[in-house]
């Protein structure tokens, strides 16, 4: 029997995804691609933006067109039953609570809901999953729900699974990530998770996926310290005008975002500094927009994910008035990708000449591969017999547009 997985969206998307591979394939199923006419097609959806949703209907338009029996779940699937009916009324659709187990019961499978497999040379091991926030602009929390965090013995486990099939790294994701072990009783905390799989396992490299940036206390910056956790963290900024935060319903400053990266930094100098900005909020003029540029001027952050206001149906957000005009979003949303660039070219310009490790992810040939550096570059190298999963240090030469190129370096 043949399967095809098709996932949208954010790192939990790709880490479920991952699992539901993997336990098809250890129960004989072979993964396809649409176009091999697949028994089975399913879809792990997404409906963070107007796109996402349009993204989700096309793929479950193209399944339906396969002639596969079609599988849909996700946070489009949980928001949007009666859309997809309308579609095709003899697809099957999954909702996010329990997906997992849910689909292994579909497929008669047991006992495997935690099982490590990832196509990738970096897996997404998946520690939580909700969220108890209630930014004005997020569905999320109507489609995921509550936050729910998984056992810490159950993530052992699954890294300890990775170690033994020779990854390197894992990366460690939620929905709200830092909100980790505060549902259990006693509570834990990321921090805490964080010790037990560097004392239990041998990880070689742990990432963090995106942080909230009140969640960066002094104990989880400590231990950022350590060699096995990489060089990188991912901070959704959104605005950096406290007005507009207010409005997103966020719980920090523009102030108390520059004093934690500023903490950050001091400890851990050569850190990849990632950060999320929404264009064209309600109420964002062209004083807000300004001040947001100006912060992003200021910080010393790596890379900018940027996003361009859209609406989601059920949020306080699309029922605010003040709306900003699509073209204008389109303008902001250029000038601030300027910006990204030029900070992209000035944090990868400061790693020529740098020794820096990568987990080698994709072989161009025989004489070439890629690969990612604890601190999130890009970096192409020769080969030199590598394999996927390795890892090799590379002497960092010079920059190709947005890819490192190095030459490995010989420790016989």
């Amino acid at each position: 029997m043949k399967a095809a997985i098709l996932t949208l969206g954010c790192r939990v998307n790709q880490s479920e995804s991952e699992l539901i591979e993997g336990n098809l394939k250890s129960h004989g199923f072979s993964i396809a691609g649409l176009s091999e006419k697949p028994d089975y097609c399913i879809i792990n959806t997404c409906s963070v933006t107007a796109k996402s949703d349009y993204q989700s209907r096309q793929l479950i338009r193209r399944a339906v067109r396969s002639g596969a029996k079609v599988i849909v779940t996700g946070c489009y699937s949980q928001l949007h039953a009666e859309d997809i009916a309308k579609i095709d009324s003899n697809i099957e659709i999954v909702h996010n609570a329990n997906k997992i187990n849910h689909i292994n019961t579909l497929f008669s499978i047991t006992s495997c809901n935690d099982i490590s497999y990832s196509s990738r040379s970096r897996p997404h091991v998946k520690v939580q999953d909700g969220c108890n926030y209630s930014c004005s602009y997020c569905i999320v929390p109507l489609a995921r729900g509550k936050s729910r965090s998984v056992e810490p013995k159950t993530i052992l486990r699954h890294i300890k699974g990775f170690v033994e099939s020779g990854f390197q790294e894992i990366v460690l994701t939620g929905i709200h990530l830092g909100s980790y072990g505060y549902d259990f009783d006693p509570q834990l905390k990321l921090s805490n998770l964080i010790k037990a799989i560097l004392k239990e396992t041998n990880i070689h490299r742990i990432r963090l996926s995106s942080l909230e940036v009140k969640e960066v206390d002094n104990e989880l910056i400590e231990l950022l310290q350590s060699e096995r956790i990489c060089r990188h963290m991912h901070l959704p900024l959104q605005s950096g005008d406290d007005t507009i935060l207010k409005l997103m319903n966020r719980t920090y400053s523009s102030r108390e975002f520059i004093s934690t990266v500023e903490k950050i930094l001091s400890r851990i100098p050569d850190i990849c500094l990632g950060a999320d900005v929404i264009v064209g909020f309600p109420g964002e003029g062209i004083i807000e927009f300004s001040n947001t540029k100006k912060l992003i001027e200021q910080l010393p952050v790596s890379y900018l994910h940027i996003f361009p206001f859209s609406p989601r149906p059920k949020t306080l957000a699309a029922q605010m008035k003040n709306r900003v005009a699509d073209s204008e979003k389109k303008r902001r949303f250029l000038e601030l990708n300027e910006l990204n660039q030029v900070k992209k070219i000035s944090y990868m310009s400061s790693q020529i000449g740098r020794t820096l490790e990568i987990v080698v992810e994709d072989k161009h040939d025989d004489t070439s591969c890629l690969g990612t550096s604890s601190n999130y570059l890009k970096i192409s190298t020769s080969a030199c017999g590598a394999t996927k999963k390795t890892c090799m240090n590379i002497r960092v030469t010079q920059a190709d547009g947005f890819v490192l190129l190095g030459t490995p370096i010989d420790e016989s």
